[in-house]
């Protein structure tokens, strides 16, 4: 109860002060009655003292109930955000057998490629915050691991997971940007674009190349590919110039994480305003609680 209580705040704090003021008038401006002393009215004085004590608390219930409403309390649910300018990204990750590689990073030299590109890849992931991304893996086949999402913490645990081989150990580069194409033909975003990384010929795909240009010409898809070494080198440079996109080479870890700033800086999403707060309005409470209080407080008065 205490942690939904916390959550809870006001469009308009600064009426609750109010409350303090009524207080402080309820202290000292209190009307003058002229007093008559009767003698023998014991019980009544008591009854009388009991009514007031009532009449009292319902009074405050009016008034504090009243002002809570208009300060109006609620709780916030989450933020959803309207994608009229937003990127669709699709990260597409080399697990073929020579991603077990060791060397591209020179300050541990035992560790493997893939390794450090999930490294990499997890601190790119929350730099697009307003960006819809998923992640597609591939090796002798092709995996979605994500689907296009804004849940960057989830995809950050998915790629922990992510291992070389999963999906054999082959390279089919060419298909992997079919599956992309696949998640962003139906995409609305103003921008979509596909980061191919990988280390090696592509030996396992089954589509050509010429269709794959035509599907992301078809569906305006810019490409940017990263190859590790000298692999590849004239086909990645291919895709990107035909998709308006740009061909990297990294040769170590400290090359790979500039490029992946790079892209970053050169895809930069327009949506930061464009973001709908979802709240869950809560001053019917207090209102109802005033508006019984109220109600009571009358049928009293005129007991009375």
């Amino acid at each position: 109860m205490f942690n939904y209580l916390s959550d809870i705040k006001f469009e308009n704090p600064y009426l609750l002060l109010l409350i303090l003021l009524f207080i402080v008038c309820s202290i000292f401006c209190k009307a003058k009655i002229p007093t008559y002393i009767i003698p023998h009215l014991n019980i009544f004085q008591q009854s009388e003292h009991k009514s007031i004590i009532v009449t009292s608390i319902l009074k405050y219930l009016v008034i504090i109930g009243s002002i809570i409403a208009l300060a109006s309390p609620y709780k916030q649910l989450n933020t959803q955000i309207i994608k009229n300018d937003g990127i669709d990204i699709v990260l597409s990750l080399d697990t073929s057998g020579s991603m077990k590689e060791k060397g591209l990073n020179r300050e541990n030299k035992n560790e493997e490629r893939f390794d450090v590109v999930k490294n990499i890849v997890k601190d790119f992931i929350p730099k697009r915050v307003n960006d819809n991304i998923a992640i597609v893996v591939f090796g002798t086949s092709v995996m979605m691991a994500t689907p296009l999402s804004f849940d960057k913490n989830s995809q950050k645990e998915i790629i922990d997971y992510l291992e070389v081989g999963i999906v054999g150990d082959k390279t089919a580069m060419l298909d992997s940007l079919a599956s992309a194409v696949n998640i962003l033909k139906t995409s609305k975003a103003k921008s979509k674009i596909v980061i191919l990384l990988s280390d090696g010929e592509d030996n396992s795909s089954k589509i050509p190349l010429e269709i794959i240009m035509k599907l992301l010409k078809k569906y305006s898809i810019k490409v940017y590919t990263i190859g590790i070494g000298n692999s590849n080198k004239i086909i990645l440079n291919k895709i990107s110039n035909q998709t308006n996109g740009k061909s990297y080479i990294a040769y170590s870890k400290g090359d790979l994480n500039e490029i992946y700033k790079q892209i970053d800086l050169l895809e930069k999403s327009k949506i930061e305003n464009n973001k709908i707060t979802l709240k869950e309005y809560l001053f019917f409470y207090p209102l109802f609680l005033a508006i019984i209080a109220l109600i009571m407080y009358i049928y009293f008065k005129n007991k009375e």
